[in-house]
């Protein structure tokens, strides 16, 4: 784990903050006590979860009974005309 102190991490913010991303955590030190850390944030998910979700049985046969409705921007439409 690299450490490094406030003074090298204010004269040199942003490179810092770019190097934890290859490094992994960066310790910040204050006269040689660590005081905060700088952790890289983990890529997200490219799963969009909705689309992977189980729909339980009672649910779904639900969503098989609803007739389509109108769409809400017909709706709101149609209410903005009426003003």
């Amino acid at each position: 784990m690299k450490s490094i102190s406030i003074r090298e991490l204010h004269e040199r913010t942003g490179e810092w903050v770019r190097k934890s991303e290859k490094l992994g955590a960066i310790t910040v030190t204050d006269r040689g006590k660590a005081v905060a850390r700088i952790v890289p944030v983990e890529a997200e998910s490219t799963i969009n979860m909705f689309s992977a979700r189980k729909l339980r049985r009672g649910y779904a046969r639900m969503l098989g009974s609803l007739n389509r409705g109108t769409d809400s921007t017909q709706l709101v439409s149609e209410d903005r005309d009426r003003k």
